[in-house]
C-alpha cells in the first residue's frame, strides 16, 4: 500500500471520528467524560469502535472453499462453540466496543464551533506575543539521508557533469558524489498573535455543592478549548470567595468548599485589581467568568457590584460572563438583578442560566455566540 493511500485512509478514518463526536457531542458535553483524559496538547475521547467484518474459522478440518454442511444459499454462521461479547451472564447480544481516540483541542474546538455556529471572535487588546512556526522550505548543502532533495540533487549532479563535460547524452548516466547533494531545510517564520486572559470566579460558599461545580468545571473545559483555539497567548487566573475572595489555582478551585456568607462584591473587587495590576485594557483581551447560584449577602452589596461592572470591568473586558447554575439552596435573585440593570442586548455583558449538565451546550453557545 502506498504512503499516498494511507494518508488517504487516514484523513477518511479521522473525518468519520470527527463525525461521530459532533453527532454526539451534547453527550460528551453532558457527561464531562474526556475532561479527566486531557493532556497539554490532545484530549483521548471514547468513541463506539467500528468494527471490520472478518471471516471466523471454525475448528472441524474441512476439505476447502465452499466444502461442509449446508445447501448454497444458506447463511454463513459461526461454530457452536463460539463465545459472545459481554459480561455477567451468558447472553446473545454482544457488548459494546469502545475506541479511545486522540483528538488534538484544535480539532476539538473545531467540532465545537462547528455545531453550535461559533464566530470567529474579533481580538480588541493589541498586546502580542510571537509565535515560531518552522516549515521546509529551504534548501541546504548538508543534512541527514532521510531529508535528502532527490530532485536537487539531480540537477546539482547533471549541472557539474554538463560543466567538466563528463555527460554523455547518448548514454545519460547521472552519478552524484557528495558535494551535490542537497537536502531540505527548515525555515523558522515569526509572527505575533493577540494575547488573552480568563478569570474564573466561583461561589465556593456552603449552597454551592458538588454538582454545580462540575457543572462549572466542564463547562470551563470547553470555554478554555474554544478561545484557546482563537488566541495564542492565553493565561488563566482563578478567585474563589464566599464573604471574601481570593485567587488559587486551578485544582484547588473546583474541589474548595466554604460554609459561610456569600459576598459578591469581594470577587469583582480582586478581579479589578488583577486586571489593572497585570493585564492593561489597551493590550490585552479579558474575559471574566463568574459562576454562582445567584445569592447574595444584601442588596447594597449587589448595588456595589454593579457599580464595580459599570465603572471598572465592563469597560476593561471584552465581555464579562456571569453563568447562574442553579441549586436548590439557592435563591437566583442576583440573575434577575443584573438582567433588570443590563437588560438582555448588553454589547459587553452575557447572561445565562444553566439548569443542570443539559443546559451546558446551550450556556456555552450564550457565552461564545457575539464572538467578542
Amino acid at each position: 500500500m502506498s504512503i499516498y493511500n494511507i494518508k488517504r485512509d487516514h484523513s477518511r478514518f479521522r473525518q468519520i471520528v470527527k463525525g461521530k463526536i459532533k453527532q454526539d457531542l451534547k453527550k460528551y458535553v453532558t457527561n464531562g467524560e474526556m475532561i479527566g483524559r486531557k493532556g497539554k496538547d490532545l484530549v483521548s475521547i471514547p468513541i463506539p469502535q467500528i468494527e471490520i467484518p472478518r471471516f471466523r474459522f471454525g475448528d472441524r478440518e474441512q476439505g476447502g472453499t465452499g466444502q461442509g454442511e449446508g445447501k448454497a444459499g444458506d447463511p454463513i454462521n459461526g461454530q457452536p462453540g463460539d463465545q459472545q461479547d459481554g459480561e455477567g451472564q451468558a447472553g446473545n447480544q454482544a457488548g459494546e466496543h469502545m475506541l479511545d481516540v486522540d483528538l488534538t483541542l484544535q480539532e476539538l474546538a473545531e467540532i465545537l464551533g462547528e455545531e453550535l455556529a461559533l464566530p470567529r471572535i474579533e481580538p480588541r487588546g493589541h498586546k502580542t506575543v510571537k509565535a515560531k512556526t518552522e516549515r521546509y522550505t529551504a534548501i541546504a548543502n548538508q543534512g541527514p539521508n532521510s531529508l535528502r532533495h532527490f530532485k536537487r540533487t539531480f540537477k546539482e549532479t547533471l549541472r557539474r557533469q554538463i560543466a567538466s563535460g563528463t555527460y554523455d547524452a547518448k548514454n545519460p548516466i547521472i552519478v552524484p558524489i557528495r558535494r551535490d547533494y542537497r537536502f531540505r531545510s527548515w525555515k523558522t517564520d515569526e509572527k505575533h498573535e493577540n494575547s488573552a486572559v480568563i478569570i474564573y470566579m466561583m461561589d465556593v460558599s456552603g449552597s454551592m455543592g458538588d454538582e454545580q461545580k462540575e457543572i462549572v468545571r466542564t463547562e470551563a473545559f470547553w470555554i478554555d478549548t474554544w478561545l484557546r483555539s482563537q488566541y495564542k497567548g492565553i493565561e488563566t487566573r482563578y478567585i474563589i470567595h464566599d464573604a471574601t475572595a481570593r485567587e488559587v489555582d486551578e485544582d484547588t478551585f473546583f474541589k474548595t468548599r466554604e460554609s459561610g456568607g456569600t459576598l459578591i462584591s469581594s470577587a469583582y473587587k480582586l478581579c479589578e485589581k488583577i486586571i489593572e495590576t497585570d493585564y492593561g485594557p489597551s493590550d490585552w483581551n479579558i474575559y471574566p467568568f463568574h459562576f454562582s447560584d445567584g445569592d447574595n449577602w444584601s442588596g447594597e452589596d449587589t448595588r456595589l457590584c454593579l457599580d464595580l461592572l459599570d465603572k471598572s470591568l465592563l469597560p476593561m473586558s471584552n465581555q464579562f460572563c456571569y453563568g447562574q447554575v442553579e441549586s436548590r439552596y439557592g435563591s437566583g435573585q442576583f440573575y434577575k438583578d443584573l438582567k433588570e440593570h443590563f437588560g438582555t442586548s448588553h454589547e459587553r455583558v452575557t447572561l445565562s442560566k444553566i439548569e443542570n449538565k443539559e443546559g451546558i451546550l446551550q450556556s456555552i453557545k450564550e457565552f461564545l455566540g457575539k464572538g467578542k
